[in-house]
């Protein structure tokens, strides 16, 4: 994979076909053959194995021969660099979390100020009774 962005891009793309994304969960359970993947899915077997062709062109599924037939399995290494993509995300979020949970930390740990204590301890003007003064 040369182009990790363009990699990155081709399997959101691939896995954007609804009938894509059945086939690639259904090979998260455990390797299968065309005819395997096709049974159930609207789609006849020579479209299942385009639509494995978009699969294996985006990186996310890998095959072997076992005798005459392939079986399809997802590639591992298609499932990470999708994976680093996203945690990327998940890596900038959580720090930005991080960050204003400490500052909130640091806000609350901090002795009040002056004009602050002030504030808090001075109570509204009473008001004067019939005949006092103030």
């Amino acid at each position: 994979m040369a182009n990790t962005s363009a990699s990155v891009a081709a399997a959101f793309v691939a896995l954007a076909d609804p009938t894509r994304r059945q086939i690639f969960e259904r090979l998260g359970q455990r390797t299968r053959s065309v005819g395997e993947l096709a049974a159930g899915l609207p789609v006849t077997r020579p479209a299942v194995s385009q639509h494995l062709k978009v699969l294996a062109g985006a990186g996310l599924v890998a095959h072997e021969r076992d005798g005459t037939r392939r079986v399809y399995r997802i590639d591992p290494r298609g499932l990470e660099m999708m994976r680093a993509y996203l945690d990327r995300f998940w890596d900038r979020a959580l720090a930005a979390f991080k960050a204003v949970v400490e500052a909130e930390e640091r806000e609350e740990a901090r002795p009040p100020t002056k004009a602050e204590t002030k504030a808090q301890t001075k109570p509204g003007r009473p008001t004067a009774r019939k005949g006092e003064r103030r």
